[in-house]
């Protein structure tokens, strides 16, 4: 009798070709079904809630199999982990029914950047973080992001080779905030085009550091031209931070099962401390 498991897991990014499966490429999809097809006994294959791009990482990635292996579920997360690597970890599983689609099912997504902004590039963080050396005016930024917000065409942040059918998507978050030489961006949709996210952050910083003003956003969305925006900013910022389902798959908290953090830790030294 097959079964379907659900996955949350977690992962960086950085060393892997994105999630989708490549030719001569090593990608977190191949990793898991790895690790998986040797719990399960047979070759597995996995669903993802999204396919994040190379370099990016995940808080809280959603993915499901179908099996006819019987294991406890404990072996779904321990088990399948002993054979991950160490940069990707199964945080949490469990059984559902077969009307459970790790994609199809997810009613909205979560995606946090992390933006180094400082005058010296990362270190320890490398990676981890985007980084932009000049200053950013934040308040500016946050009136260009909320142009974002509701439902439209979002053809000038998507890549010209972008799969989706359909442009149109629904922003209900736009959030910019900075803590200390952090500026942390969220955007949560109901869903995203490739590398929009990434396109809208260049373009943010664009209007934060003042080559365009906040109405420049307006004009974007309106002309509905790639190459009108600014270009695909760095994947190392930014993070798949959740999916959310409807409560009967009662799949866990995104901000309370994970124990990891978006924000590295980042010392900069002030420049009193030099004298």
């Amino acid at each position: 009798m097959h079964v379907k498991i659900v996955l949350v897991l977690e992962y960086n990014g950085e060393h892997y070709h994105g999630w989708q499966n490549q030719p001569a490429c090593r990608s977190i999809q191949s990793e898991l079904e790895a690790a998986v097809s040797q719990i399960a006994g047979i070759e597995t294959r996995v669903i993802a809630a999204g396919r994040t791009d190379a370099g990016v990482h995940a808080l809280y990635q959603v993915v499901h199999f179908e099996t006819v292996a019987q294991r406890p579920l404990n072996a779904w997360v321990r088990g399948v982990n002993a054979f991950l690597p160490e940069d990707i970890a199964v945080l949490w599983a469990s059984e559902v029914d077969e009307t459970f689609h790790a994609r199809y099912c997810a009613m909205e997504r979560r995606y946090l950047y992390c933006l180094l902004n400082h005058p010296v590039r990362p270190g320890l963080s490398q990676g981890r973080v985007g980084w932009f050396h000049g200053p950013l005016d934040l308040v500016k930024m946050r009136r260009a992001a909320d142009m974002l917000l509701g439902e439209h065409d979002f053809s000038a942040f998507r890549t010209a080779e972008c799969q989706a059918k359909n442009p149109v998507r629904t922003m209900t978050m736009v959030d910019i905030r900075r803590q200390g030489h952090l500026v942390l961006f969220e955007f949560r949709a109901n869903g995203f085009l490739h590398h929009m996210v990434r396109n809208i952050v260049g373009s943010l910083i664009y209007v934060g550091q003042e080559k365009y003003s906040p109405d420049w956003m307006r004009e974007l969305m309106k002309n509905r031209d790639r190459t009108q925006a600014a270009p695909t900013f760095s994947p190392h910022g930014l993070y798949l931070a959740g999916v959310t389902y409807d409560e009967k798959w009662k799949l866990p908290d995104s901000r309370s099962l994970s124990f990891s953090t978006p924000l590295p830790v980042v010392s900069r030294m002030d420049q009193s401390d030099c004298k």
